[in-house]
């Protein structure tokens, strides 16, 4: 199985393209997309959802893997992270992919064992986990650690550990 996992951000949105099964899982590639402050916040998100469709025309993916939302203090960041994962779920809509939505703790439990980790903690995970010769930024990080939980739900042996939604 071929996932695309993000992280969605209006500036910094993290994506990995992992494939495989949990007990071999490979990164194919992953980064950070970078939208300049300069761009006004609907121009960022189209941006998100151009660079999300090129992902998915590039390395057809059979499945998208979004992080859930988060709680936040401030109604301006949640509404935009909100958007955020709408251009996300768009671009993976307009191509017919299923996506699937794991909690940002339910994540870090698959990967780091703690439902509490940091973000240091979950790039270093991901390193260690894959072998990759440097550790990854932190927002690809989280779409690594991402699209590896996914990998873990979808194995029938191990998908009662992990819950995922359908969106």
């Amino acid at each position: 199985m071929r996932v695309l996992s993000i992280d969605p951000a209006i500036r910094n949105t993290g994506y990995a393209v992992v494939e495989g099964d949990p007990a071999r899982p490979r990164v194919l590639t992953y980064e950070v997309i970078r939208i300049p402050a300069k761009l006004p916040q609907s121009a960022a998100l189209a941006a998100v959802r151009t660079h999300i469709s090129h992902l998915i025309r590039e390395h057809e993916p059979d499945e998208v893997a979004v992080e859930g939302i988060i709680y936040v203090q401030s109604h301006q960041t949640a509404i935009a992270m909100g958007a955020a994962r709408a251009a996300t779920l768009i671009a993976a809509a307009d191509a017919g992919l299923a996506v699937f939505e794991y909690a940002p703790r339910k994540v870090k439990q698959a990967v780091v064992g703690k439902g509490t980790a940091d973000k240091a903690q979950v790039a270093f995970m991901v390193r260690a986990l894959l072998g990759l010769a440097e550790t990854p930024p932190a927002d690809a990080a989280d779409a690594i650690a991402i699209g590896l939980a996914h990998l873990q739900a979808s194995d029938p042996l191990r998908a009662k550990l992990l819950s995922r939604r359908q969106v």
